[in-house]
């Protein structure tokens, strides 16, 4: 685990070469990547979301493909399609952008509901199909999607079923002052995306994935894990509760939070830390509860603070009785 430690360490500060002051942001999109998981990135415009993409591609040392998602866009413009070869006489199937590693589709909200749909296979079952014909995409696979939470005007909200199979969701926020001045200095005249090294590469992190098998974690934190998912379930404000892939994308995001840290066990920290990225998104209040104020946001951070941590060495690190 100490490996992915520093490779993950080498990544963020390379990362941050370009993206200034959201070191934070970008290891949580490190650990969803180790998680094999899809991002969906909330967040206002210029806010530096595709910048981010293309240096964590880079940093990542992944192929990369982009579609700015429009009204007009269709399905096949995504997938590929089959057209006809005149000099073959015969028809054969033309890839689409998203067969890559990382597919960015930005501006998700603005495609018709037909054609973000288009992406829900490829999402699942990291395939798509093409008249009939399975395609494999290529290994590893993540979505990174982007949305302007502001903007409404020919917009298509995502539905339930498509936003819970994003992994996480987050926002990048403003720079601070002191931030900005720095970002000016170093990229304000471009951004020289060729003076990046790749830290990762395809295979690294495929076997990273793997290696996320071997992190343990006790009964007492996945119990911690389960109680935060059934507490949605069993909360009055909430017309849809988090789903059992909720469990699952804390369970994942928790091992590699572990492994970044160069542990080879979960604690609750690591589950609490993601709980907010992973939960949000995933659950609607009631008309009642919007009224009263209350928002995915607060309502995840009101779970955290009600829902009992474990305690105890054995509980916590995941030691064995008879270990000193």
């Amino acid at each position: 685990m100490n490996e992915i430690r520093e490779k993950s360490e080498a990544a963020v500060r390379e990362a941050a070469k370009v993206i200034i002051g959201k070191e934070a942001q970008i290891r949580l999109l490190l650990a969803a990547v180790y998680a094999g998981g899809h991002i969906l990135l909330d967040d206002l415009p210029g806010a530096g979301k595709t910048t981010l993409v293309k240096v964590l591609s880079r940093v990542l040392g992944c192929a990369y493909g982009r579609v700015q998602f429009t009204p007009d866009l269709l399905p096949s413009d995504v997938t590929g399609m089959s057209v006809f070869d005149q000099k073959l006489g015969d028809f054969r199937v033309k890839d689409g952008p998203i067969m890559t590693h990382l597919f960015l589709a930005d501006e998700i909200n603005r495609a018709i509901p037909r054609t973000q749909s288009a992406l829900l296979e490829a999402m699942e079952e990291g395939q798509v199909t093409i008249d009939g014909e399975a395609r494999v995409l290529p290994r590893p696979f993540f979505v990174m999607a982007t949305q302007n939470p502001v903007e409404t005007e020919s917009t298509f909200r995502l539905p339930a079923a498509q936003m819970d199979r994003f992994l996480v969701r987050l926002s990048l926020g403003y720079p601070t002052a002191g931030e900005e001045v720095v970002m000016l200095r170093t990229v304000g005249d471009g951004t020289e995306l060729e003076g990046l090294d790749a830290v990762l590469d395809a295979e690294a992190i495929t076997g990273i994935q793997r290696s996320l098998d071997a992190v343990r974690i006790t009964d007492a934190v996945l119990g911690y894990l389960v109680a935060l998912v059934h507490a949605t379930r069993e909360s009055p404000d909430l017309a849809l509760p988090a789903s059992p892939r909720a469990s699952r994308a804390l369970y994942r995001l928790g091992k590699a939070s572990a492994a970044m840290d160069g542990r080879d066990y979960v604690t609750p920290d690591d589950v609490k830390s993601m709980a907010p990225y992973v939960l949000a998104h995933r659950v609607a209040l009631t008309g009642e509860a919007r009224l009263a104020g209350q928002t995915p946001e607060s309502f995840v951070a009101d779970l955290l603070a009600r829902v009992p941590v474990p305690g105890g060495e054995e509980d916590v690190l995941g030691l064995a009785p008879d270990a000193s």
